[in-house]
């Protein structure tokens, strides 16, 4: 049978990339007036203007630009999910890749303006050509309008924005006030944190399938993710999910390994939350039962090490204390089981260290819209600066036996053990956001069982 012959036969086929006259037409019209509000939290604006009274005040004379930044390319032409800068989205409380915050200054302060890449409508050929911020791709979205009222900024298309000749960028000066968490920051931060506690119990649940099944850590990495996405942005980093001999490995973020029946199970999750504010909470738990001897030899003495670190969690006291009461404990603890070879005034001293073998990692970070928050701020104003009201920060000391390890015991060989709380320093001393899940080795073992019931 003949097939008919193409109306173009004869002429040089059409491509489809081709924006042709018929195509540009039938796509731009036809298409119903959209409504789009900006998603944008009133106590949220409220709290990022507040910022920005406070970044203008540190510094006054001064242009202040602050980018959200761009997503990077991952291969080919697809691109890692965006997350804006931090510093911008403290300061306005926006999301949208791209955009540009700009703070002028004048008498007593600063004016802001927000220049932000308006969305692709019908009737532009953005609208089908770009991928980044075409409507037929990314959907109906907020206008330049919508933006400005919902943070009561002035906001600008982006194409109008002329880099001044000389700026600051925020940098030390934004990560240094970023320290002290306001109230609407500190409800965030609760959010995460409780989502996170219940993240847990989901992952917990899930270990008797991923032995069964031989789904292994890559399951529980999964089954937090998915929950850190369904409750709140997503996860806050890398999930570690580490059994057995993968535990002692810092950053264990490639779970791969099966979950071994009798090892312990070294979990190191956090939820951050739509606001970008993020838990970071671990603890090791036990698979198939409870710890075995040498497990909860080690549990008890970073849980003692845990303990004395948060004590020293209060306004005053210098941020490296808590640091160096957790150091100790462990220190004392490694003497006492003698695998130090030092005495525990030598391996303490600046030129000493050698506990640090079997923990090379500090023992907490400030916490935040990044896990490890404010880290362009310089040492005087982070280590060597005194705890204040305000700043929430972690204690995290654990152990590291290695399984190829031959200065420790066979029995220690393979065993990971991170105890990690974030903590509120308030007027008093200090809150621990994540004390809902339980500390020490018992009461972690009935709160593992209880899960998968």
């Amino acid at each position: 049978m003949t097939q008919p012959r193409p109306a173009w036969a004869g002429t040089k086929p059409p491509r489809l990339a081709d924006d042709s006259p018929g195509f540009v037409a039938a796509i731009g019209q036809g298409w119903a007036a959209r409504d789009v509000p900006a998603p944008v939290d009133a106590a949220a604006a409220k709290a990022a203007a507040d910022h920005r009274e406070r970044l203008s005040a540190a510094l006054p004379g001064q242009t202040i630009v602050l980018a959200a930044g761009v997503a990077k390319s991952r291969n080919g032409d697809a691109d890692y999910a965006f997350r804006v800068d931090s510093d911008f989205v403290w300061a306005t409380s926006c999301q949208v890749e791209g955009s540009v915050l700009v703070m002028i200054p004048r008498a007593g302060g600063h004016d802001a303006v927000l220049y932000m890449p308006p969305p692709a409508r019908p009737g532009e050929r953005d609208f089908f050509a770009s991928a980044a911020y075409g409507e037929l791709w990314v959907g109906p979205s907020a206008g330049l309008d919508a933006w400005s009222s919902a943070l009561d900024l002035p906001v600008r298309a982006r194409d109008s924005y002329t880099e001044p000749a000389s700026f600051t960028a925020g940098g030390r000066i934004a990560s240094d006030l970023r320290m002290i968490k306001d109230d609407w920051e500190i409800g965030q931060m609760r959010a995460a944190i409780d989502a996170t506690v219940a993240g847990f119990a989901a992952v917990a649940a899930e270990v008797p399938r991923a032995v069964a099944d031989g789904l292994g850590e890559r399951w529980l990495q999964g089954t937090f993710d998915r929950y850190a996405r369904t409750f709140g942005n997503g996860p806050g980093y890398h999930t570690i999910v580490g059994s057995g001999p993968h535990a002692p490995i810092l950053h264990w973020v490639r779970c791969d390994g099966p979950i071994l029946p009798g090892e312990a199970l070294l979990l190191d999750m956090g939820v951050e939350a739509r606001s970008l504010y993020t838990a970071d909470v671990t603890r090791t738990i036990p698979v198939g039962g409870g710890f075995t001897p040498a497990q909860r030899q080690v549990h008890d003495l970073v849980e003692a090490s845990h303990r004395a670190g948060m004590d020293r969690v209060r306004p005053g006291t210098r941020y490296s204390d808590f640091h160096f009461a957790s150091m100790e404990v462990l220190a004392r603890g490694l003497a006492d089981w003698g695998l130090l070879g030092v005495s525990v005034d030598e391996a303490l001293a600046p030129t000493g260290q050698q506990h640090r073998r079997y923990i090379v990692c500090g023992v907490g970070h400030h916490l935040g819209l990044d896990v490890h928050d404010c880290g362009a701020s310089e040492y005087e104003q982070y280590h060597g600066a005194d705890l204040q009201e305000g700043m929430v920060l972690t204690v995290e000391p654990g152990l590291y036996f290695h399984a190829h390890d031959e200065t420790v015991p066979p029995e220690l060989r393979g065993i990971g053990i991170r105890l990690e709380d974030d903590l509120l320093v308030t007027a008093t001393g200090n809150e621990v956001l994540s004390g809902a899940l339980p500390i020490d080795a018992a009461s972690l073992e009935r709160w593992a069982a209880d899960q998968i019931r």
